[in-house]
């Protein structure tokens, strides 16, 4: 019996660590927010915070840590939304917003359902004005993909995470979209939000 005390004490003393590198979505959730209510002029609600968590010290896994090993808890992440590169391309989004907005207002471009915008309808506009709004449309694509992985980079997460990131944004672009705005539903329709 004690040899077998023994060698569990023996085990948990020399217990491996385990690191879960994980995606912070929560953290991209809320940099999406705010990068978009920066350069669109989101809806002004207040940003929810999440709920505190309830402290436990007669849990399973707290009493066993008391025994020889310690308990340790990640920070919650915080995306960098702040060097040059990521300033630089969301002043260029704010920019154009203002040029854009007019064919989004008549229905011309919408938001599609991966959050990069398209030439949804060209009633009621001329050519010029078409090529137009498809340098504009480009421009803010290219911007808004360039972005995605600029904050990918910055914060150290990998080019396989990148459409995650655009999957958050997408969301973001669609759920601030103003009334009266095209967005492209998950099957690929159009209607008006």
């Amino acid at each position: 019996m004690l040899k077998r005390v023994l060698l569990i004490a023996a085990f948990l003393i020399s217990a491996c660590v385990t690191v879960n590198i994980y995606f912070p979505a929560a953290a991209v959730e809320r940099a999406a927010d705010q990068i978009v209510k920066e350069t669109w002029g989101g809806p002004a609600e207040p940003a929810k915070m999440p709920a505190p968590q309830s402290f436990n010290w007669f849990s399973p896994l707290r009493l066993a840590a008391l025994t020889l090993v310690s308990e340790a808890h990640a920070q919650e992440a915080d995306i960098n939304v702040s060097n040059p590169a990521i300033r630089a391309l969301k002043d260029s989004i704010k920019a154009r917003s203002a040029a854009i907005m007019p064919f989004m207002d008549r229905g011309n471009v919408g938001i599609a359902q991966d959050g990069l915008l398209a030439i949804r309808s060209t009633d009621g506009i001329d050519l010029k004005q078409r090529a137009e709004a498809k340098q504009l449309v480009d421009a803010e694509n290219r911007d808004r993909e360039n972005l995605y992985a600029e904050i990918a980079k910055a914060n150290g997460i990998q080019k396989e995470s990148i459409p995650k990131i655009k999957s958050i944004f997408a969301k973001s672009w669609l759920d601030q979209a103003r009334p009266g705005w095209w967005i492209q539903d998950g099957q690929g329709n159009w209607k008006k939000k």
